[in-house]
């Protein structure tokens, strides 16, 4: 009796084998091949990492503070341009970067976890597979037997 079924393994196992998830991490690293373009990356990449934590915030808070006195002298109108100008784009900017930074990190977490959820579930199915392999030999084995009780002929409905 032949084979019940024939496995092919899908190509992207073996990719998930071979591979990570990728992470923010990973990124950073900027390898581009023109020099002014791979400056560019890596100076952004600094100056994003320095202003984007809570000191930041609030050395720009203090920072916008001293303007404050002469807006209130000058009326509403310049509280509210200060307000607007100086301080919430002085001390939005950073701490809206420090959350970016969050979710790249929960972005990670989850990346990883679903790398390793897609890891299990083709674990699993390696080892359905080789149940249902195992099966296929049981199932092999009874229906040689049966032809040898029945004198070798076997008929199919």
């Amino acid at each position: 009796m032949s084979k019940i079924y024939e496995y092919v393994r899908h190509p992207r196992a073996a990719e998930l084998r071979a591979g990570k998830p990728v992470k923010t991490a990973d990124l950073r690293q900027v390898n581009h091949q023109n020099f002014f373009v791979r400056m560019n990356a890596r100076f952004g990449l600094k100056v994003t990492l320095v202003v984007g934590t809570m000191w930041c915030a609030y050395v720009f808070t203090v920072i916008a503070l001293f303007a404050l006195p002469s807006a209130i002298k000058h009326g509403t109108y310049f509280i509210v341009v200060w307000l607007s100008s100086s301080f919430l784009q002085l001390v939005l900017l950073p701490i809206i970067i420090v959350g970016q930074n969050i979710q790249a990190t929960a972005a990670d977490k989850r990346a990883e976890d679903t790398y390793k959820d897609a890891e299990a579930v083709l674990k699993e199915a390696e080892e359905i597979q080789r149940h249902l392999l195992a099966q296929d030999d049981a199932i092999t084995d009874i229906v040689n037997r049966l032809e040898k009780l029945m004198g070798g002929t076997t008929t199919t409905s």
